[in-house]
């Protein structure tokens, strides 16, 4: 699997995820109890810094090999 090829995975992932929080976030807004919400709100949050992940991997992956592409600072070595 190339560079390329991963980046559309990851692209994919992040559209998943990102579908599964607003359906999350709709069930939370409409839920008449409070600890359910809460609890939708917690799976919310965990799921956040995933699709934050899936954003700068799909960037990183697509962009790689070029020459003036300016890598992440966090997976510089």
């Amino acid at each position: 699997m190339t560079l390329l090829e991963l980046s559309a995975e990851y692209a994919r992932s992040e559209a998943l995820l990102r579908t599964r929080i607003s359906r999350l976030r709709a069930m939370a807004k409409a839920e008449p109890d409070r600890e359910a919400a809460r609890r939708l709100q917690s799976r919310i949050a965990a799921l956040d810094p995933l699709l934050r992940e899936m954003r700068v991997l799909t960037e990183l992956t697509a962009h790689y090999y070029e020459r003036s592409y300016h890598k992440h600072e966090h997976y510089t070595l």
